[in-house]
């Protein structure tokens, strides 16, 4: 009788578990039969899209902490001295605003200018030197508020009030110069033709938080100081 022989199943290799390797949860990357991997890649996000929202949670939860300390230190002081805002907040307000327009719409030409369109497109890196400018004039716009106070009396540990607006402002004012950095970067990266459109979409995404984050202090101190 005769006896028929299957053939085993062929097995890609680039599918076996990694013996030698756990940091991958003892499996390689899975490739495509086909070794085609730009349907993989498209889902894998860019580290700056991933480290920008790491960034943007931890400094979410940072300044959340901060404003439960007021809201508590507030309710429980019988020394909380109220004040007015200085005047050239609000100013500085418009500022930022506007700084994040003008970022946008420089996001909007170096996207058509790396598109192949440069011709459609002059000078896409003026709108950025714009957004840096704008973004210098906040924080010189927050040393002159800080200069009110100090005129005024108020310091950093006259009353829990001002040492809140300090401590709030100061803090905003650092991570804004973070951004300002950033922008510094995508500037450099434009010059020499290496910019990554995820580099700028990310220090794009930062510059928004940081004016959204920005409208919520005002509020806060507006409503608590």
């Amino acid at each position: 009788m005769a006896t028929t022989v299957h053939e085993p199943p062929k097995i890609d290799p680039r599918r076996l578990p990694d013996q030698g390797h756990s940091g991958n949860g003892g499996w390689r990357n899975l490739v495509p039969a086909d070794g085609d991997l730009r349907g993989t890649q498209e889902y894998s996000p860019p580290p700056s899209s991933t480290a920008i929202w790491v960034v943007v949670f931890a400094v979410t939860m940072m300044f959340a902490a901060f404003s439960s300390a007021l809201i508590v230190r507030k309710g429980s002081s019988l020394d909380w001295r109220s004040f007015p805002l200085p005047s050239v907040l609000y100013f500085n307000t418009l500022l930022l605003l506007a700084s994040s327009i003008t970022l946008e719409v420089s996001r909007r030409r170096v996207a058509t200018f790396m598109g192949g369109l440069k011709s459609q497109v002059k000078s896409p890196a003026r709108w950025l030197y714009i957004t840096l400018f704008l973004g210098l004039l906040f924080v010189a716009g927050q040393y002159v508020a800080w200069s009110q106070l100090r005129a005024e009396g108020l310091y950093l540990a006259t009353n829990p009030s001002s040492s809140f607006f300090y401590v709030l402002t100061a803090t905003h004012a650092l991570h804004v110069l973070g951004g300002l950095g950033g922008l510094i970067y995508v500037i450099r990266k434009l010059s020499k033709s290496a910019l990554r459109r995820s580099q700028l979409v990310a220090t794009t995404r930062y510059w928004h938080f940081m004016g959204i984050l920005w409208l919520y202090l005002l509020l806060l101190l507006w409503m608590k100081l």
